[in-house]
């Protein structure tokens, strides 16, 4: 008997509220810079959620909210704040690493190294 295979879809995933903002989370931190992963993730999560629910809470039509979040989409800043307010997430920043010295630190530094 022939194996059946299916497509896997993020969206089968999502369960709840925790596991679609901990999947989020972890598509902020791996997306290059150019958003198609962040996009990627709001696409999944709407599916799981229901697009036509998540086009009523946030005042979207369901095929604008298809086409922003479609492969070729590009949605606004805007969109895609609204998406995750209706999501009932947040989005907040952090530091990704130690802030660069002061350039005068920076030249002390330098100069200690050339002494020793």
């Amino acid at each position: 008997m022939p194996e059946k295979f299916t497509r896997w879809d993020a969206a089968d995933y999502l369960k709840s509220k925790e596991d679609m903002a901990l999947y989020l989370d972890a598509c902020l931190d791996e997306d290059s810079g150019d958003g198609k992963l962040i996009r990627a993730a709001l696409n999944d999560i709407a599916r799981a959620r229901g697009m036509s629910r998540l086009a009523r809470d946030t005042g979207l039509t369901r095929e604008g909210l298809y086409r922003a979040l479609s492969a070729n989409g590009n949605p606004e800043l805007a969109t895609v704040l609204r998406i995750i307010k209706a999501l009932g997430m947040r989005l907040h920043a952090a530091t990704s690493a130690a802030p660069k010295p002061r350039r005068a630190a920076r030249k002390k530094a330098l100069a200690d190294r050339a002494v020793a």
